[in-house]
């Protein structure tokens, strides 16, 4: 892939247009995804030390990762290259990311294990199933997912906030707030402000 194939592409993407099934950006994204997949699967395979992580995931993303950032493989991603990682961000064993449509992780957020964050949806035309809509995910500065939380598609988690192990936020989070449950839903804020730094 060149430089300006993944500029068009992301241009493409993150404008909210979908991936129409057997266009030429949805046959990128499967090109794409190979690239991703190796990546991935040297990081995965056998013990890596902090820096090769760190190494292998500015491979993946194409931009430099932060030496404060921490990730525990096993760690998926099918694409990378719309995936950006603030400073001190830490992600724990076993977390799937469908960065596609693109996810952003704010500074010093913490991400639990097994935690899956979506970032496409289908068409809901049973004739057009196979066309993709992206829609990115945020997280802000300072935020807490639990373990095994999934995040779908079009999301924003505001600053400091916190989402209980095992919640499926369908909808964006307020800074500060504590949400839980299926769907995640307010169990109350958390009386503190993320600082900026």
């Amino acid at each position: 892939m060149t430089r300006m194939e993944l500029q068009n592409f992301l241009d493409h993407v993150n404008s909210g247009a979908p991936i129409k099934g057997g266009s030429p950006e949805h046959r990128f994204m499967h090109d794409a995804a190979q690239e991703a997949f190796r990546v991935t699967a040297e990081l995965n395979n056998g013990y890596r030390t902090p820096d090769e992580v760190r190494a292998l995931l500015t491979q993946l993303t194409g931009k430099p990762v932060d030496q404060s950032v921490i990730v525990f493989p096993p760690f998926y991603s099918e694409f990378g290259k719309n995936l950006t990682l603030g400073k001190d961000v830490f992600i724990n064993i076993g977390c799937r990311f469908q960065d596609t449509g693109g996810i952003t992780i704010g500074d010093g957020t913490l991400i639990g294990h097994a935690t899956t964050l979506t970032t496409l949806n289908h068409s809901v035309d049973p004739d057009r199933r196979s066309d993709m809509i992206p829609a990115p995910i945020v997280i802000g500065r300072k935020a807490w997912l639990g373990a095994g939380v999934t995040v779908v598609p079009g999301v924003t988690i505001g600053d400091g906030a916190i989402v209980g192990a095992g919640a499926v936020v369908t909808k964006d989070v307020p800074a500060n707030a504590i949400v839980a449950g299926v769907p995640a839903a307010l169990i109350r804020m958390t009386g503190f402000t993320a600082s900026p730094n």
